[in-house]
């Protein structure tokens, strides 16, 4: 299915934000998510159904001061 992450079109098969983060390089980063702009916090993440043409926002959190 399409989707896009960040704003670029990305072809993943994953249903779940969890296994498309996986497929995506973002398994074990410490990482904010939202789907079509709604925040997911990481315990749902397994349970958060992707359709097509969903939009995945990641976002790392920056350190320093």
């Amino acid at each position: 299915m399409r989707v896009f992450v960040n704003g670029d079109p990305r072809d993943i098969d994953p249903e779940t934000l969890a296994s498309a983060l996986n497929a995506l390089g973002y398994a074990g980063k410490k990482i904010a998510t939202a789907v079509n702009g709604r925040f997911v916090p990481a315990p749902t993440r397994q349970s958060t159904m992707l359709a097509e043409d969903d939009r995945i926002e990641v976002v790392a959190p920056m350190q320093g001061g």
